[in-house]
C-alpha cells in the first residue's frame, strides 16, 4: 500500500542477513574457547600468586627481553600489555571496520542503537567511579567502562544456547565499539609524555603497510618488518602502544577488487586477517596478558575483603554492576523513546537487561586501565581485586537472568515445534 514504507517502525534487534548471522556464530565459537583460556589463566595467575612460590610470579613478571639500543627492554608483564594486546586491539579494529563498511552497521537505524548503548555503558560507569571514588583517585575514572569481548561471549555462548540471535549480535557490536571508544581514551587521557617527533615518524611505516596490504601483499615476512616499527614508534611517543594495532587494522580494505577495479563484497583482506589473527589474539594475547596481569596477593578472605573497602575499589565495582547496566540500558530506551523503535518480535526489555548486566564484565581492558593509572606495585593490588570480583559478580548475575530467559525461550520453541509437528494430522477422535 503507498505510503506503509513511511510509517514502518524501525526495530532495534533487526535479524541479521544469513552470511552475517553465520559469521558470527563463527566468531561466537572461537571467543568461547578464547573466555575459556582467558579464565584459566587468570586463575593460575591468582592461584600462583597466593602460593608459597609468589615470589617466583612476581620474578617472572620482572624478567626483561629486547633489545636496549631501541629502548625495548621491556619486562614480560609490559610486553603482555603494550605487545601482544595491540594483537587484541588490531582484530578489534578489524571487526569494527567491517561492521561499518560491509555488516549489518552500515545501516544507520541498525548502528545508532550498539553505538548509544556503548555511549552510554562508558559515560555512566565513569560518573558512578567518581561519585564514589572521587578525590585522588579520579585517575581511575575508566576503568570499569570497558567490556571484555572474550569473557562475555564465552558467557552468552555457555548459557544463552535458546537466546535469539539479535542478542548476541548486539552484544558484539556495543563490544567492539566500547573498545573503541576504550582505545581512544587510553590514547587521550593515560598518555604521560607526548613525543611528537616518533609520532610523525610512525606514518611512514604505517603507510608502507598500508600500500602492501592494498596491493595484495599477505606474506607475513612482508608486513611485519613495517607492522613492528609502526608499533615501536607509537610506543617511543608516549602514546600507549596498542594504538599501533587500531591504526593498523584501519588501513586494511574491507572490500575485495575485481579485475576491473570495481571494489565488490568478497573476502578482502580485512577478513583475511581477522581470520588468521583471531585465533592468536583469543588463545595466544589475551591470555598471556592475563596470566601477567591478574596475579594478586589476596591475602587471605580479610585482605580481600580489606581490599574492597578502598574508595577505588568501590568505584570500581559499582562502575561495572551499577553503571554499565543503567548506561546501556538507559541509552537503549532513550533511543527507543525518540525514535520510536521498538524491540524485535519476541524480544523482551528483561532480556537486555541481562545483556546489559552481562556487559559489566570489565576484565582485560580494566586491567590495563588500571595498570596505567595506578601502576603495578601496591597500589594496583585493590584494582586487580575490584576488576576480578566485579567482572565475576556481573557474570554469575547475568548467568542467573539469561539462564531464566533462555529457559523460557526454549518453552516457546518447544511449543511452536509440538503444534507445527500436529498441522496436518487428523484427530481420530474428534467428535463431528
Amino acid at each position: 500500500m503507498p505510503g506503509t514504507s513511511a510509517t514502518r517502525v524501525p526495530r532495534l534487534f533487526n535479524r541479521s542477513t544469513w552470511p552475517e548471522a553465520r559469521r558470527i556464530a563463527d566468531i561466537l565459537r572461537k571467543e568461547t574457547i578464547g573466555g575459556a583460556l582467558l579464565l584459566a589463566a587468570a586463575l593460575a595467575a591468582l592461584i600462583w600468586a597466593n602460593s608459597p612460590w609468589a615470589q617466583t610470579y612476581q620474578d617472572l613478571r620482572a624478567i626483561e627481553v629486547g633489545p636496549a639500543a631501541l629502548h625495548l627492554n621491556l619486562d614480560l608483564a609490559t610486553w603482555a600489555a603494550d605487545g601482544l594486546l595491540a594483537i587484541f586491539f588490531f582484530v578489534a579494529g578489524l571487526e569494527l571496520k567491517r561492521e561499518f563498511v560491509a555488516g549489518d552497521l552500515r545501516d544507520l537505524r541498525r548502528a545508532v542503537v550498539p553505538v548509544a548503548a556503548a555511549v552510554g555503558g562508558v559515560a555512566v560507569p565513569a560518573l558512578v567511579y567518581l561519585a564514589v571514588a572521587g578525590g585522588t583517585a579520579a585517575k581511575g575514572w575508566a576503568i570499569p567502562t570497558a567490556t571484555d569481548i572474550a569473557f562475555a561471549l564465552a558467557v552468552l555462548a555457555v548459557i544463552g544456547r535458546s537466546l535469539p540471535d539479535a542478542l548476541r549480535t548486539f552484544l558484539l557490536t556495543l563490544a567492539v565499539v566500547d573498545d573503541l571508544i576504550a582505545i581512544i581514551i587510553i590514547a587521550t587521557f593515560y598518555t604521560s609524555h607526548l613525543s611528537v617527533l616518533p609520532l610523525l615518524v610512525a606514518v611512514v611505516p604505517l603507510a608502507i603497510f598500508a600500500v602492501l596490504v592494498r596491493r595484495g601483499a599477505r606474506a607475513w615476512w612482508l608486513l611485519l618488518p613495517p607492522a613492528f616499527a609502526c608499533w615501536a614508534l607509537v610506543h617511543a611517543s608516549g602514546v600507549h602502544a596498542t594504538v599501533a594495532g587500531v591504526l593498523l587494522a584501519l588501513t586494511a580494505p574491507v572490500l575485495s577488487r575485481t579485475g576491473a577495479g570495481n571494489a565488490t563484497e568478497g573476502s578482502g583482506p580485512a577478513e583475511h586477517f581477522e581470520h588468521r589473527f583471531r585465533p592468536l589474539s583469543a588463545g595466544v594475547a589475551v591470555p598471556v596478558f592475563a596470566f601477567f596481569s591478574a596475579g594478586v596477593g589476596l591475602g587471605g578472605l580479610s585482605g580481600a575483603a580489606g581490599a574492597l573497602s578502598d574508595p577505588v575499589a568501590m568505584g570500581i565495582v559499582a562502575g561495572l554492576l551499577v553503571g554499565k547496566p543503567v548506561g546501556i540500558l538507559a541509552a537503549t530506551w532513550l533511543v527507543a523513546r525518540f525514535t520510536r523503535a521498538t524491540l524485535d518480535e519476541g524480544l523482551a526489555w528483561i532480556d537486555m537487561a541481562g545483556l546489559a548486566v552481562l556487559a559489566g564484565i570489565g576484565f582485560t581492558v580494566s586491567l590495563l586501565v588500571g595498570e596505567l593509572a595506578f601502576g603495578t606495585g601496591e597500589a594496583a593490588a585493590p584494582v586487580k581485586i575490584a576488576v576480578l570480583a566485579g567482572s565475576l559478580t556481573a557474570a554469575l548475575l547475568a548467568t542467573v537472568i539469561l539462564r531464566l530467559r533462555a529457559r523460557v525461550y526454549r518453552r516457546i520453541h518447544e511449543s511452536e515445534t509440538a503444534d507445527s509437528d500436529n498441522d496436518g494430522i487428523p484427530d481420530l477422535y474428534q467428535q463431528p
